[in-house]
């Protein structure tokens, strides 16, 4: 029905089903914020958690999350893991939150 769409396919499914994950792990406020704490550099657990204004240990636990989804990355310094923002995520950050901002016209 739809083959004279030139240019027309669907993505993997693979793709698609990377992409809910992301999008379903962005449907959290405390992770945007750690999100988007680093996109401004690298920060330990303790430091995320006191931006963010959530505790440690809730904070350990969506970076987990984030991290199994490819969103974050860890680097081990010591008995200290500090946390930086993976590949893509401004991109998708950023338009997460441009779409879900009240046209200008309506602030």
């Amino acid at each position: 029905m739809h083959d004279g769409i030139p240019g027309f396919a669907m993505p993997h499914p693979d793709d698609v089903r990377r992409a809910a994950e992301s999008l379903r792990l962005l449907a959290d406020p405390t992770r945007i914020k750690i999100l988007w704490a680093l996109l401004h550099g690298e920060e330990s657990v303790a430091c995320l958690a006191e931006l963010v204004g959530a505790a440690p240990t809730a904070v350990s636990q969506h970076l987990a999350k984030l991290r199994l989804a490819g969103l974050v990355e860890g680097r081990r310094e010591g008995t200290f893991i500090y946390y930086s923002a993976g590949d893509g995520v401004r991109a998708l950050l950023t338009e997460a939150l441009r779409a879900g901002a009240p046209a200008a016209s309506s602030r």
